[in-house]
This record gives structure tokens, sequence and C-alpha cells, in this order.
């Protein structure tokens, strides 16, 4: 009885364009969420003055 090896595959070509369009809205999240943060403490240091 003999066995082959075979290599696994990958689960997905990373030249596809979904997971591009999945890291670029990951990206456009974070850059949201960093604004999002910078606004909220614009608006805190406002409030003191």
């Amino acid at each position: 009885m003999t066995t082959t090896h075979r290599s696994p595959k990958p689960l997905a070509d990373p030249n596809r364009p979904v997971e591009r369009a999945v890291n670029a809205t990951l990206i456009l999240a974070l850059l949201t969420g960093l604004a999002w943060i910078g606004a909220m403490i614009f608006t805190v240091t406002g409030w003191t003055r």
C-alpha cells in the first residue's frame, strides 16, 4: 500500500478581486474609525474651552 503526498491547495487565490475588495473595505473602515475618534477628541477638547 503506497500513499501519495499532495500539497494542500490554498483556500483562495490572493489575486482574486473579492479579497482585494475585502481588504479595501477593512482599510476604509479603519480610516473611518480613526477619523471618528479624532472628531470625538476634537469635540471634547472644544467643550473644555
